[in-house]
């Protein structure tokens, strides 16, 4: 049986979730409570010495970070999140890092919180998390090159990576209207099981 070490919030957890859906495999879903930090315990860290989520472990095997699992997957499940075109592979990589990358890290909770505090609280979690998720979906929503989906007239690993970040958009009160694209993508992907699965609403939680 596969065994998933997540925090139903986390993004890359998320992202996870929705690969594994997408394969058609079942799992174990085995809760890492990052608010109590239990990614700093000792069998944690045994599993992942960078103390992060998600763990997944499969075909023998215990793999980190989330994109190297998700390309694993793909590789080995023949999802076809990356175009069969060295073009194609680098477009979607990009829009992929765009989030993954770029917007996600610095939307880490360990992240800002350490910036609140550095900051004194003259910088409000709040005002951190709209700053950063709005420049980077206002780039994404530049770079997207497909109308249903991220790229081109199916899934890939872009759609992977964005939906995540629409979640955490929408919990931190931010208006997708005034980004067209990605809503009418994100209207697709809510209609297929696996992004459903995967959302933080259906998932089990600590």
């Amino acid at each position: 049986m596969i065994k998933l070490y997540d925090y139903w919030r986390s993004s890359a957890s998320y992202r996870v979730r929705i690969a594994l859906g997408l394969a058609g495999e079942d799992w174990t879903t085995h809760s890492v409570n990052l608010l109590n930090a239990e990614q700093l315990s000792d069998d944690h860290l045994a599993r992942n010495p960078q103390g992060l989520v998600p763990v997944l472990e499969l075909d023998g095997h215990s793999l980190t970070q989330s994109l190297a699992q998700i390309e694993y997957l793909d590789e080995t499940r023949n999802l076809g999140l990356l175009p069969a075109t060295p073009i194609g592979r680098a477009e979607v990589r990009a829009l992929s890092y765009a989030i993954a990358m770029e917007t996600h890290p610095v939307c880490n909770l360990h992240v800002v919180k350490w910036a609140v505090d550095q900051s004194d609280h003259r910088i409000s979690m709040e005002a951190w998390m709209s700053h950063f998720i709005t420049k980077g979906l206002t780039s994404y929503e530049a770079m997207v090159k497909g109308t249903d989906f991220s790229y081109g007239d199916g899934v890939t690993l872009a759609d992977v990576c964005l939906m995540p970040q629409v979640y955490n958009a929408e919990r931190w009160g931010l208006d997708l209207r005034q980004f067209p694209r990605i809503s009418a993508i994100r209207k697709t992907l809510d209609a297929i099981p696996a992004f459903q699965r995967a959302h933080p609403d259906a998932t089990v939680k600590p």
